[in-house]
């Protein structure tokens, strides 16, 4: 797997999530960030066009993947905003509490292997007016479809990064203890199985 993880794997992860309904989703959340934004699953720099520059002064990274990161060079020199990275996963992030104005998540929560723990962290770095801006894909709707997402899930995180095809993401925010303050879902042009989205705001109770 070494090979296929070092080449191949970035090279379809990059290709696949800048397909045009992937892009247009995060059309729907990226610009809405502000301030100081705390993107989790920075991988190839897919959001980096998507941040309004008007608003948003610093994007911390994070990503444990050194050979997807690579690929987000061009992105970065072309991203007027000042960027920076943490070489790990999700579920431990070195910032102190209240560090962030915005926390970006897109088509990672599938990846990560502690996702409710991961968006624990987010909150906690999070400052208390914020809010967590996400894109996501997961559980679907449709018996027969959530049926197939469970059917192929075992070999589809081995050839996908770790990829989830169905987890359930509004119950994921819950079991972190975060409220939606939006919350939109459909079927997005591709194959059932992996192209159910969720995207919206969340945030910590008042």
């Amino acid at each position: 797997m070494g090979f296929y993880n070092r080449h191949i794997l970035p090279f379809c992860l990059d290709k696949t999530c800048s397909i045009g309904p992937i892009t247009k989703q995060r059309e729907k959340v990226v610009p809405l960030a502000k301030g100081d934004v705390l993107e989790i699953g920075i991988g190839s720099g897919l959001n980096l066009p998507h941040y309004d520059v008007r608003t948003v002064t610093k994007i911390i990274g994070v990503d444990p993947d050194n050979h997807i990161w690579k690929r987000s060079a061009d992105r970065r020199k072309a991203c007027p905003i000042p960027v920076e990275r943490l070489g790990l996963s999700g579920e431990n992030i070195p910032m102190d509490d209240n560090m962030a104005d915005s926390v970006v998540v897109t088509y990672s929560l599938c990846t990560i292997p502690d996702p409710v723990r991961a968006l624990r962290e987010m909150a906690r770095i999070l400052k208390p007016n914020g809010q967590i801006l996400f894109s996501e894909h997961g559980k679907a709707p449709d018996a027969s479809v959530h049926k197939w997402q469970n059917r192929i899930d075992p070999l589809w995180k081995h050839i996908a990064g770790g990829c989830h095809s169905g987890r359930d993401v509004p119950a994921l925010f819950a079991q972190a203890g975060l409220e939606l303050t939006s919350l939109e879902q459909m079927y997005i042009p591709g194959p059932k199985v992996l192209s159910y989205n969720y995207w919206g705001a969340a945030r910590l109770p008042e």
